[in-house]
């Protein structure tokens, strides 16, 4: 069965830019690594989410997949690099993973 994962990171208002910009450099990393999830990235509107969230999510065929993908990310000394530069920009995250109804 199919699951979600899904990053949610509120992120301090005046650091807008400099944050975005690290997140530029993760998109530009999974385009560049064939091993890596490519997450498509929302950012609210209106909603319950404030609107300086960026949503991060990737759908995998199980749920099996989507932890193995929390394992390589945390294990990737370029993808923890980054965080480490991005963390300080962050003020509130979680992790959510959805399973997919076949109804």
């Amino acid at each position: 069965m199919a699951s979600i994962l899904r990053f949610v990171q509120q992120y301090s208002v005046a650091d807008r830019e400099a944050f975005m910009g690290l997140e530029a450099e993760f998109a530009a990393m999974e385009r560049g690594r064939g091993d890596w999830p490519r997450g498509r990235r929302y950012q609210p509107v209106s909603g319950r989410q404030p609107t300086h969230t960026l949503i991060w999510e990737h759908e995998f065929a199980t749920l099996a997949e989507a932890h193995e993908a929390l394992a390589r990310m945390g294990g990737d000394s370029e993808h923890e690099a980054r965080f480490r530069r991005q963390a300080p920009y962050i003020t509130s995250s979680h992790t959510e993973i959805f399973e997919t109804l076949e109804l």
